[in-house]
Protein backbone atom coordinates (compact mmCIF):
# COMPACT_ATOMS: atom_id res chain seq x y z
CA UNK A 1 0.00 0.00 0.00
CA UNK A 2 1.39 3.42 -0.97
CA UNK A 3 2.10 5.79 1.89
CA UNK A 4 -0.47 8.43 0.90
CA UNK A 5 -3.21 6.31 -0.69
CA UNK A 6 -6.69 6.46 0.80
CA UNK A 7 -7.12 4.17 3.82
CA UNK A 8 -10.34 2.15 3.80
CA UNK A 9 -11.53 1.76 7.38
CA UNK A 10 -14.35 -0.20 8.97
CA UNK A 11 -15.59 1.71 12.03
CA UNK A 12 -17.63 -0.26 14.57
CA UNK A 13 -20.75 1.53 15.84
CA UNK A 14 -22.79 -1.25 17.45
CA UNK A 15 -23.13 0.82 20.65
CA UNK A 16 -25.42 3.22 18.79
CA UNK A 17 -28.21 0.63 19.20
CA UNK A 18 -27.93 0.26 22.99
CA UNK A 19 -30.75 1.61 25.14
CA UNK A 20 -28.23 3.98 26.78
CA UNK A 21 -25.47 4.47 24.15
CA UNK A 22 -23.51 6.99 26.23
CA UNK A 23 -20.26 8.76 25.45
CA UNK A 24 -18.69 5.92 23.45
CA UNK A 25 -21.50 6.22 20.89
CA UNK A 26 -21.24 10.01 20.73
CA UNK A 27 -17.48 9.70 20.15
CA UNK A 28 -17.97 7.12 17.38
CA UNK A 29 -20.66 9.17 15.66
CA UNK A 30 -18.66 12.42 15.82
CA UNK A 31 -15.42 10.78 14.67
CA UNK A 32 -17.23 9.13 11.77
CA UNK A 33 -18.83 12.44 10.80
CA UNK A 34 -15.42 14.11 10.42
CA UNK A 35 -13.69 11.12 8.82
CA UNK A 36 -16.40 11.03 6.16
CA UNK A 37 -15.41 14.56 5.03
CA UNK A 38 -11.72 13.71 4.49
CA UNK A 39 -10.10 12.69 1.21
CA UNK A 40 -7.36 10.54 2.78
CA UNK A 41 -9.68 7.96 4.33
CA UNK A 42 -12.74 6.02 3.21
CA UNK A 43 -14.92 4.93 6.12
CA UNK A 44 -17.78 2.48 6.43
CA UNK A 45 -19.69 1.91 9.65
CA UNK A 46 -20.27 -1.64 10.89
CA UNK A 47 -22.97 -2.93 13.22
CA UNK A 48 -25.23 -5.91 13.65
CA UNK A 49 -28.47 -6.17 11.72
CA UNK A 50 -31.06 -4.81 14.17
CA UNK A 51 -34.82 -4.80 13.80
CA UNK A 52 -35.04 -1.14 14.78
CA UNK A 53 -33.26 2.08 13.99
CA UNK A 54 -30.33 3.28 16.08
CA UNK A 55 -31.28 4.90 19.39
CA UNK A 56 -32.67 8.39 18.84
CA UNK A 57 -29.87 10.95 18.71
CA UNK A 58 -27.17 8.35 18.01
CA UNK A 59 -27.70 7.49 14.36
CA UNK A 60 -24.36 6.66 12.68
CA UNK A 61 -22.96 9.47 10.56
CA UNK A 62 -21.37 7.24 7.89
CA UNK A 63 -22.50 4.79 5.25
CA UNK A 64 -23.30 1.50 6.98
CA UNK A 65 -22.71 -2.23 6.43
CA UNK A 66 -24.49 -4.80 8.59
CA UNK A 67 -23.38 -8.14 10.05
CA UNK A 68 -25.83 -11.08 10.18
CA UNK A 69 -26.26 -11.05 13.99
CA UNK A 70 -26.52 -8.27 16.57
CA UNK A 71 -26.50 -7.35 20.24
CA UNK A 72 -25.31 -9.90 22.85
CA UNK A 73 -25.15 -12.67 20.22
CA UNK A 74 -22.74 -10.61 18.15
CA UNK A 75 -20.57 -9.81 21.18
CA UNK A 76 -20.38 -13.42 22.35
CA UNK A 77 -19.78 -14.86 18.88
CA UNK A 78 -17.01 -12.35 18.23
CA UNK A 79 -15.28 -12.92 21.58
CA UNK A 80 -15.53 -16.71 21.49
CA UNK A 81 -15.17 -17.57 17.82
CA UNK A 82 -13.93 -14.48 15.99
CA UNK A 83 -17.06 -14.60 13.83
CA UNK A 84 -18.59 -12.97 11.85
CA UNK A 85 -15.79 -11.47 9.79
CA UNK A 86 -16.33 -7.81 9.09
CA UNK A 87 -15.35 -8.17 5.42
CA UNK A 88 -18.51 -10.22 4.90
CA UNK A 89 -20.39 -6.96 5.19
CA UNK A 90 -17.88 -4.32 4.10
CA UNK A 91 -15.80 -5.96 1.42
CA UNK A 92 -12.00 -5.41 1.49
CA UNK A 93 -10.68 -3.01 4.13
CA UNK A 94 -7.27 -1.79 5.25
CA UNK A 95 -7.99 -1.20 8.96
CA UNK A 96 -10.65 -2.33 11.42
CA UNK A 97 -11.30 0.32 14.10
CA UNK A 98 -13.24 -0.87 17.14
CA UNK A 99 -14.57 2.30 18.73
CA UNK A 100 -15.01 0.72 22.16
CA UNK A 101 -13.06 -1.83 24.17
CA UNK A 102 -15.34 -4.61 22.87
CA UNK A 103 -13.85 -5.76 19.54
CA UNK A 104 -17.16 -7.24 18.41
CA UNK A 105 -16.07 -7.79 14.81
CA UNK A 106 -13.02 -9.55 13.45
CA UNK A 107 -11.14 -9.06 10.20
CA UNK A 108 -8.61 -11.22 8.43
CA UNK A 109 -5.06 -9.97 7.86
CA UNK A 110 -5.67 -6.29 8.57
CA UNK A 111 -4.57 -4.34 11.64
CA UNK A 112 -7.03 -3.87 14.49
CA UNK A 113 -7.13 -0.39 16.04
CA UNK A 114 -9.13 -0.11 19.27
CA UNK A 115 -10.33 2.96 21.16
CA UNK A 116 -10.25 2.40 24.92
CA UNK A 117 -12.12 5.10 26.78
CA UNK A 118 -11.58 3.69 30.28
CA UNK A 119 -10.95 0.58 32.37
CA UNK A 120 -13.56 1.50 34.96
CA UNK A 121 -14.70 -2.11 35.35
CA UNK A 122 -11.35 -2.91 36.99
CA UNK A 123 -11.56 -0.06 39.49
CA UNK A 124 -15.28 -0.08 40.25
CA UNK A 125 -16.50 -3.64 39.54
CA UNK A 126 -19.53 -3.05 41.77
CA UNK A 127 -20.91 -0.65 39.18
CA UNK A 128 -21.13 -3.32 36.47
CA UNK A 129 -23.20 -6.45 36.04
CA UNK A 130 -21.50 -9.84 36.25
CA UNK A 131 -21.98 -10.28 32.52
CA UNK A 132 -20.60 -6.81 31.84
CA UNK A 133 -17.47 -7.55 33.87
CA UNK A 134 -16.99 -10.81 31.98
CA UNK A 135 -17.39 -9.17 28.57
CA UNK A 136 -14.99 -6.35 29.45
CA UNK A 137 -12.38 -8.70 30.93
CA UNK A 138 -12.38 -10.97 27.88
CA UNK A 139 -12.33 -7.95 25.59
CA UNK A 140 -9.38 -6.47 27.46
CA UNK A 141 -7.43 -9.70 26.98
CA UNK A 142 -8.16 -9.76 23.24
CA UNK A 143 -7.27 -6.09 22.80
CA UNK A 144 -4.04 -6.53 24.73
CA UNK A 145 -3.02 -9.44 22.48
CA UNK A 146 -4.38 -8.48 19.09
CA UNK A 147 -4.64 -4.72 18.71
CA UNK A 148 -1.97 -3.14 16.53
CA UNK A 149 -2.69 0.18 18.24
CA UNK A 150 -4.81 1.25 21.21
CA UNK A 151 -6.18 4.81 21.16
CA UNK A 152 -6.68 6.21 24.67
CA UNK A 153 -9.09 9.09 25.22
CA UNK A 154 -7.08 10.59 28.08
CA UNK A 155 -3.66 10.42 29.71
CA UNK A 156 -5.42 8.84 32.70
CA UNK A 157 -6.65 5.98 30.51
CA UNK A 158 -3.28 5.59 28.82
CA UNK A 159 -1.55 5.31 32.20
CA UNK A 160 -4.18 2.78 33.24
CA UNK A 161 -3.42 0.69 30.14
CA UNK A 162 0.30 0.82 30.93
CA UNK A 163 -0.44 -0.40 34.45
CA UNK A 164 -2.39 -3.29 32.93
CA UNK A 165 0.50 -4.64 30.85
CA UNK A 166 -0.15 -2.98 27.50
CA UNK A 167 2.86 -2.50 25.24
CA UNK A 168 3.69 1.23 25.46
CA UNK A 169 4.72 1.24 21.78
CA UNK A 170 1.14 0.37 20.84
CA UNK A 171 -0.56 3.13 22.84
CA UNK A 172 -1.60 6.50 21.45
CA UNK A 173 -3.13 9.45 23.29
CA UNK A 174 -6.15 10.64 21.29
CA UNK A 175 -8.24 13.20 23.22
CA UNK A 176 -11.84 13.59 22.14
CA UNK A 177 -13.32 16.77 20.75
CA UNK A 178 -16.44 18.87 20.87
CA UNK A 179 -18.61 20.08 18.00
CA UNK A 180 -19.16 23.82 18.05
CA UNK A 181 -22.89 24.47 18.15
CA UNK A 182 -24.71 27.67 18.93
CA UNK A 183 -27.84 28.32 20.96
CA UNK A 184 -29.60 31.66 20.76
CA UNK A 185 -31.40 33.29 23.65
CA UNK A 186 -34.67 32.31 21.94
CA UNK A 187 -33.51 28.69 21.68
CA UNK A 188 -32.91 28.68 25.44
CA UNK A 189 -36.34 30.17 26.17
CA UNK A 190 -38.10 27.67 23.91
CA UNK A 191 -36.23 24.68 25.36
CA UNK A 192 -37.04 25.78 28.91
CA UNK A 193 -40.71 26.12 28.02
CA UNK A 194 -40.89 22.82 26.14
CA UNK A 195 -39.20 20.85 28.92
CA UNK A 196 -40.82 22.68 31.81
CA UNK A 197 -37.58 24.04 33.31
CA UNK A 198 -37.04 26.95 35.72
CA UNK A 199 -35.54 30.22 34.53
CA UNK A 200 -32.27 29.50 36.36
CA UNK A 201 -30.92 26.01 36.94
CA UNK A 202 -27.88 23.88 37.59
CA UNK A 203 -27.37 21.06 35.11
CA UNK A 204 -26.20 17.46 35.07
CA UNK A 205 -25.96 15.62 31.72
CA UNK A 206 -25.06 11.94 31.51
CA UNK A 207 -26.31 8.38 31.72
CA UNK A 208 -27.92 7.75 35.10
CA UNK A 209 -25.62 5.06 36.46
CA UNK A 210 -23.69 4.57 39.73
CA UNK A 211 -20.30 5.92 38.73
CA UNK A 212 -21.84 9.29 37.81
CA UNK A 213 -22.09 9.88 41.59
CA UNK A 214 -25.58 11.35 41.51
CA UNK A 215 -26.48 10.45 45.14
CA UNK A 216 -23.66 12.67 46.45
CA UNK A 217 -24.55 15.42 43.98
CA UNK A 218 -28.14 15.32 45.25
CA UNK A 219 -26.94 15.51 48.85
CA UNK A 220 -24.66 18.45 48.06
CA UNK A 221 -27.45 20.28 46.27
CA UNK A 222 -29.84 19.66 49.16
CA UNK A 223 -27.34 21.10 51.67
CA UNK A 224 -27.17 24.34 49.70
CA UNK A 225 -30.96 24.72 49.86
CA UNK A 226 -32.48 27.86 48.37
CA UNK A 227 -29.06 29.48 48.04
CA UNK A 228 -28.63 27.84 44.63
CA UNK A 229 -30.92 27.27 41.62
CA UNK A 230 -32.81 23.98 41.09
CA UNK A 231 -30.86 21.03 39.70
CA UNK A 232 -31.91 19.71 36.30
CA UNK A 233 -30.87 16.13 35.54
CA UNK A 234 -30.70 15.11 31.88
CA UNK A 235 -29.89 11.60 30.71
CA UNK A 236 -31.23 8.15 30.01
CA UNK A 237 -31.52 5.56 32.77
CA UNK A 238 -28.53 3.24 32.88
CA UNK A 239 -27.62 0.10 34.79
CA UNK A 240 -28.58 -0.09 38.50
CA UNK A 241 -30.93 2.85 38.12
CA UNK A 242 -33.43 1.15 40.47
CA UNK A 243 -31.50 2.35 43.52
CA UNK A 244 -31.30 5.90 42.16
CA UNK A 245 -34.95 6.29 41.18
CA UNK A 246 -36.27 6.65 44.77
CA UNK A 247 -33.63 9.28 45.56
CA UNK A 248 -34.61 11.30 42.51
CA UNK A 249 -38.30 10.99 43.33
CA UNK A 250 -37.77 12.32 46.87
CA UNK A 251 -35.27 15.07 46.00
CA UNK A 252 -36.39 18.64 46.57
CA UNK A 253 -35.79 21.36 43.99
CA UNK A 254 -34.71 18.78 41.40
CA UNK A 255 -36.15 18.34 37.89
CA UNK A 256 -35.53 15.00 36.17
CA UNK A 257 -35.90 15.41 32.41
CA UNK A 258 -34.63 12.04 31.21
CA UNK A 259 -33.25 11.62 27.71
CA UNK A 260 -33.59 14.69 25.48
CA UNK A 261 -33.17 15.08 21.75
CA UNK A 262 -29.66 15.98 20.64
CA UNK A 263 -30.87 19.26 19.17
CA UNK A 264 -32.06 20.39 22.62
CA UNK A 265 -28.70 19.93 24.36
CA UNK A 266 -27.04 23.19 23.19
CA UNK A 267 -29.91 25.24 24.65
CA UNK A 268 -29.75 23.33 27.93
CA UNK A 269 -26.01 23.87 28.26
CA UNK A 270 -26.30 27.53 27.28
CA UNK A 271 -29.17 28.14 29.68
CA UNK A 272 -27.56 26.55 32.75
CA UNK A 273 -25.96 28.59 35.52
CA UNK A 274 -23.40 25.82 36.03
CA UNK A 275 -22.75 22.25 34.91
CA UNK A 276 -22.29 19.79 37.82
CA UNK A 277 -20.32 16.67 36.91
CA UNK A 278 -18.67 15.10 40.00
CA UNK A 279 -18.24 11.68 38.40
CA UNK A 280 -16.26 8.99 40.21
CA UNK A 281 -14.44 7.89 37.06
CA UNK A 282 -14.54 8.78 33.38
CA UNK A 283 -12.52 7.84 30.37
CA UNK A 284 -12.86 11.42 29.23
CA UNK A 285 -15.99 13.36 30.20
CA UNK A 286 -17.51 14.85 27.03
CA UNK A 287 -20.24 16.82 28.86
CA UNK A 288 -17.51 18.95 30.42
CA UNK A 289 -16.26 20.17 27.05
CA UNK A 290 -19.80 20.48 25.71
CA UNK A 291 -20.78 22.76 28.59
CA UNK A 292 -17.59 24.82 28.26
CA UNK A 293 -18.18 25.33 24.55
CA UNK A 294 -21.39 27.18 25.49
CA UNK A 295 -19.66 29.30 28.14
CA UNK A 296 -21.19 27.43 31.06
CA UNK A 297 -19.24 27.21 34.34
CA UNK A 298 -18.29 23.65 35.24
CA UNK A 299 -17.84 21.79 38.54
CA UNK A 300 -16.13 18.42 38.16
CA UNK A 301 -13.93 15.87 39.90
CA UNK A 302 -10.26 16.14 40.68
CA UNK A 303 -7.91 13.19 40.40
CA UNK A 304 -9.39 11.55 37.30
CA UNK A 305 -9.60 12.27 33.57
CA UNK A 306 -12.21 14.95 34.23
CA UNK A 307 -9.49 17.12 35.78
CA UNK A 308 -7.41 16.55 32.65
CA UNK A 309 -10.31 17.51 30.37
CA UNK A 310 -11.13 20.59 32.47
CA UNK A 311 -7.65 21.91 31.77
CA UNK A 312 -7.71 24.48 34.59
CA UNK A 313 -11.01 25.98 33.39
CA UNK A 314 -13.35 24.38 35.97
CA UNK A 315 -13.86 24.14 39.72
CA UNK A 316 -12.43 20.82 40.92
CA UNK A 317 -13.94 18.91 43.85
CA UNK A 318 -13.43 15.68 45.77
CA UNK A 319 -16.21 13.46 44.36
CA UNK A 320 -16.30 11.40 47.58
CA UNK A 321 -16.89 14.45 49.80
CA UNK A 322 -20.41 15.93 49.76
CA UNK A 323 -19.20 19.16 51.39
CA UNK A 324 -16.52 19.55 48.73
CA UNK A 325 -19.12 19.17 45.98
CA UNK A 326 -21.39 21.72 47.67
CA UNK A 327 -18.51 24.18 48.09
CA UNK A 328 -17.59 23.66 44.43
CA UNK A 329 -21.11 24.49 43.25
CA UNK A 330 -21.11 27.63 45.37
CA UNK A 331 -17.71 28.66 43.99
CA UNK A 332 -18.70 27.98 40.37
CA UNK A 333 -21.74 30.22 40.72
CA UNK A 334 -19.62 32.98 42.25
CA UNK A 335 -17.03 32.70 39.46
CA UNK A 336 -19.37 31.87 36.60
CA UNK A 337 -18.36 34.79 34.37
CA UNK A 338 -14.64 34.11 34.79
CA UNK A 339 -15.14 30.37 34.29
CA UNK A 340 -17.26 31.04 31.22
CA UNK A 341 -14.37 32.73 29.40
CA UNK A 342 -11.86 30.12 30.55
CA UNK A 343 -14.13 27.33 29.39
CA UNK A 344 -14.77 28.83 25.97
CA UNK A 345 -11.01 29.10 25.36
CA UNK A 346 -10.46 25.54 26.59
CA UNK A 347 -13.15 24.14 24.28
CA UNK A 348 -11.77 25.98 21.25
CA UNK A 349 -8.68 23.82 21.38
CA UNK A 350 -10.60 20.55 21.44
CA UNK A 351 -12.14 19.78 18.05
CA UNK A 352 -13.18 16.55 16.38
CA UNK A 353 -11.10 17.60 13.39
CA UNK A 354 -8.00 17.54 15.61
CA UNK A 355 -9.05 14.14 16.96
CA UNK A 356 -9.51 12.81 13.42
CA UNK A 357 -6.02 14.01 12.42
CA UNK A 358 -4.45 11.88 15.16
CA UNK A 359 -6.71 8.92 14.38
CA UNK A 360 -5.78 8.88 10.69
CA UNK A 361 -2.07 9.10 11.56
CA UNK A 362 -2.66 6.13 13.84
CA UNK A 363 -4.23 4.15 10.99
CA UNK A 364 -1.12 4.73 8.90
CA UNK A 365 1.12 3.79 11.83
CA UNK A 366 -0.85 0.56 12.24
CA UNK A 367 -0.44 -0.26 8.56
CA UNK A 368 3.29 0.35 8.73
CA UNK A 369 3.53 -1.92 11.74
CA UNK A 370 1.82 -4.63 9.71
CA UNK A 371 -1.32 -6.64 10.37
CA UNK A 372 -1.42 -8.50 13.69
Amino acid sequence: MEAMSRVRVALTVEQCWRESPGGTAIAAVELGRVLATRDDVSVVGVAGRHRRDATAGYAPSVAMAYLPIAGPFLVESSLRFGWPRVEQATGPIDVLHATSIIPFAAAANVPLVVTVHDLAFLHHPQYFTARGRSVFARSLDIVRRRAALVLCSSRTTLDDCLANRFDPERLRLVPLGVRARTATRQDVVEARSRLGLPTEFLLFVGTLEPRKNLPRLLQAHARLGDAVPPLVIVGAAGWANDSLAPLLAEAKNVVVVGHVADEDLPALYAGASAMCYPSLMEGFGLPILEAMSHGTAVVTSSGTSTEEVAGGAAVLVDPLDVDSIADGIREALARRHELSQLGIERAKGATWEATADVVVRSYRDALRMGAR
